[in-house]
């Protein structure tokens, strides 16, 4: 069971002003029918996709890839990437710190995201994720045979996996231990040579905002905390910071894996910087 993490010292956020809700409504509105228009596209290009691809996905996240860069300037947060992704098929992880995270990742590089699978039923956003072909897992030893399957056979379909280790959300500020049983699927000699880089997120508040305003963790609700983001003033950035992959055959079981990769990924959030 994934536990939820929470903070001794939970962030104090503005409330939202009358122009709060301006702001918010101007800002909200184009990014649904910027949505809403990326899925019909993607939904009418997986038509063509699926029978000459199979389950290869060589278009569609290309879709995914400009919604969310769209999305992400009409929220105007600017986006920096350090490093570069690595190319064809793989692993991604990284620190996992808000909702934002699935935009600004896919923004940054085209990935297939591997969610819990609770995720599937939720209303909206598990629709979503099946149309973006998210893969929904369940976090049960027993389920690890099953798991091995599919991510061997979506490798090889060449898709990149993005995973958050953590298995929660946090503030940002912080990086908590990589759960090494997320990483025991990828123990398994049929799967060639794969890779998995890490990634770390870094986000920077608004001018004279609480650090973790952009962190959505503890009990924080959706909806809330979607509208604050919505409605402030102007101001926040993300870097994303891509640091070199790692061979997992380099690594004697899923805790060494597991180890390195959190590593790397609380090394980057440790020495951030302000984004200028």
């Amino acid at each position: 069971m994934t536990l939820t993490w929470q903070s001794d010292d939970p962030p104090v956020l503005p409330p939202v002003t009358p122009w709060g809700w301006v702001r918010a409504g101007r800002r909200g509105l184009p990014i649904v029918l910027l949505i809403a228009v990326g899925l019909l596209a993607l939904l009418a290009l997986r038509l063509i996709e699926r029978p000459l691809f199979g389950p290869r996905r060589p278009l569609t996240p290309w879709v995914t890839q400009g919604v969310c860069r769209g999305v992400l300037v009409l929220l105007g947060l600017r986006v920096q990437v350090q490093g570069l992704p690595q190319s064809g098929a793989g692993v991604v992880v990284a620190n996992h710190v808000s909702w934002l995270d699935i935009f600004v990742l896919n923004a940054a590089a085209r990935l297939l995201f591997v969610a819990k699978a609770e995720v599937a039923g939720w209303p909206g956003i598990g629709w979503l994720a099946r149309a973006t072909g998210t893969v929904f897992i369940r976090r049960d030893r027993a389920d690890l045979p099953r798991q091995i399957a599919m991510f061997r056979a979506r490798i090889a379909a060449g898709h990149r996996l993005m995973l958050f280790p953590e298995g929660t959300s946090t503030d940002g500020l912080r990086v908590l231990s990589f759960k090494p049983a997320l990483f025991a699927a990828f123990i398994d000699p049929g799967y060639g040579d794969l890779t998995i880089q890490p990634v770390s997120l870094m986000y920077q508040a608004p001018p004279g905002g609480d650090p973790r305003f952009f962190g959505w963790f503890g009990g924080m609700d959706f909806a809330p905390h979607l509208l604050r983001v919505l409605a402030r003033q102007g101001g926040g950035a993300v870097m994303v910071q891509f640091h070199p992959a790692l061979s997992v055959a380099q690594f004697a079981n899923r805790k060494a894996l597991a180890l390195a990769c959190e590593t790397a990924v609380r090394a980057g959030v440790t020495a951030s910087r302000p984004v200028g």
